[in-house]
């Protein structure tokens, strides 16, 4: 497996597993691997705020090498969702996660925030209120993220100039589940005559890749400006409508793989830090994210980064 450059380490003596630094190692690795392939290339993990500290506390020391690697940080529900969608954030959650949000920000790693709203004074609240804090947003109105949301017309600070880097970005657009579009020239079709600056989506439609060609027709916005194409990727569970399921894995399952989300059906909780998954995931011809770069996505965007959060509860 590749390693992750030479810029420190987070990691404090320990007498069992951690596993917030097993998971920084693994995003640290993935980021290494591309941006050796593709200096240019964006890495944004999305939630598991606490890992941009050594500790558990914003106060504490920041984890320079994690925060060194990344690019960009998602951060669900900041002022929506985070009890109930459509619902107001509590304050205090609001807060604590504004201090981690921000402990990104001053270390030059940009903030995409998914808020989940539909009525429209929310939706205008999270826009204003994210773009004062100098963060990226985007609300969606399903929790789903099937749908290119009707309000706002356009969106969020929309502009016409071309983006090229996260800090050049003022929206976005996240829509992982293609299936309300009846067939991939719609779905194509709608994301280019939007607005967004950036648009996160899968890398299959109906598990087939897309290929370079439709992926870059993506990159130009209907009023002309260039835009970044961000692939989604689960590095922290594994799913069985992947391409690289195996039909045996529910009966003779391989030592990385532990048990079924109950909350996200075909979702399965796997031991990050184990080579093999991460041999899944990054550092070869055959991984996912060597598959993301063949297409030209112009960066990745990881989720469940907080697996960590189940392994400390066993």
């Amino acid at each position: 497996m590749w390693g992750c450059g030479n810029h420190g380490t987070d990691e404090e003596p320990a007498t069992q597993r951690d596993y917030r630094q097993d998971m920084r190692d693994l995003v640290r690795g993935i980021s290494a691997w591309a941006k050796e392939l593709n200096p240019d290339f964006i890495i944004i993990p999305q939630n598991g705020h606490e890992l941009l500290v050594r500790g558990q506390k914003a106060n504490e020391s920041p984890a320079s090498a994690y925060l060194y690697a990344i690019d960009g940080v998602g951060r669900e529900d900041l002022f929506y969702g985070y009890d109930k969608d459509n619902v107001a954030t509590p304050e205090s959650e609001r807060n604590s996660m504004i201090a981690f949000m921000d402990i990104a920000e001053n270390n030059g790693v940009e903030v995409l925030v998914t808020d989940y709203c539909w009525t429209q004074s929310f939706v205008d609240y999270s826009c204003e209120h994210n773009a004062a804090r100098a963060y990226i947003s985007f609300a969606a109105d399903h929790r789903a993220l099937d749908n290119i949301p009707a309000y706002p017309v356009d969106p969020c600070n929309v502009h016409t100039s071309g983006v090229t880097s996260l800090a050049d970005a003022m929206n976005f657009l996240y829509l992982i589940d293609p299936g309300s579009f009846p067939d991939k020239e719609s779905f194509l079709s709608a994301l280019s005559e939007t607005n967004y600056d950036i648009v996160i989506i899968d890398l299959f439609y109906d598990d087939i890749a897309l290929t370079a060609g439709e992926v870059a027709s993506l990159k130009i916005k209907a009023n002309g400006g260039s835009r970044l194409v961000i692939a989604y990727m689960s590095i922290g569970e594994a799913e069985d409508y992947r391409y690289y399921w195996q039909t045996g894995w529910k009966t003779a399952h391989p030592s990385w793989l532990v048990e079924e989300n109950p909350e996200w059906l075909g979702n399965y909780k796997v031991r990050y830090w184990d080579e093999n998954w991460q041999e899944v995931i990054y550092g070869n011809d055959d991984s996912y994210l060597e598959k993301i770069l063949n297409a030209g996505f112009d960066g990745v965007y990881l989720d469940i980064i907080d697996a960590y959060e189940y392994f400390e509860g066993r």
